[in-house]
């Protein structure tokens, strides 16, 4: 009998599995108050979330910041602009060195040119970019500890 039960598939029994329940009846406008905070603290489940309450359990909540969204979104472009550009710069460069002579060069070299000039002007979209997400994260900071100090 021992035999046929350790070959039975499943999942391993817990060494001390959650057997007792806790019942609670709340109002509609606690019940509200309930799934904000539940929903703020980001927690994956309904259960973990009261049993941290209940046992005083920190909880963090994180907030998303959409600006900082934007700026990742548009800093991975521009970095993906800037490799391309570099690749680019790398292959002409090998090509230039390896197949073509000197007039065929001149003019791979110019097209190089024009590749150095848009990665320096993605250069500066970068760095101003993220002036401008400094700034405001700066100004959000400002406001907050202002806030806080009232």
């Amino acid at each position: 009998m021992n035999r046929i039960k350790n070959k039975m598939g499943g999942r391993p029994p817990k060494t001390d599995p959650a057997n007792n329940r806790i019942s609670v009846n709340l109002s509609d406008i606690e019940y509200a108050d309930f799934l904000t905070l539940y929903e703020k603290s980001g927690v994956h489940s309904m259960a973990s979330f009261i049993k941290a309450r209940i046992f005083n359990e920190t909880f963090r909540v994180v907030k998303v910041d959409g600006s900082l969204l934007d700026y990742t979104q548009q800093l991975s472009s521009f970095y993906n602009q800037y490799r391309a550009i570099g690749v680019n710069y790398n292959q002409t460069v090998a090509t230039l060195k390896s197949k073509f002579e000197e007039r065929k060069a001149l003019t791979m070299l110019y097209k190089l040119e024009q590749q150095t000039v848009e990665l320096v002007q993605i250069s500066r979209q970068i760095s101003a970019l993220s002036l401008k997400f400094k700034e405001l994260w700066l100004q959000k900071s400002a406001s907050a500890d202002h806030s806080q100090e009232r």
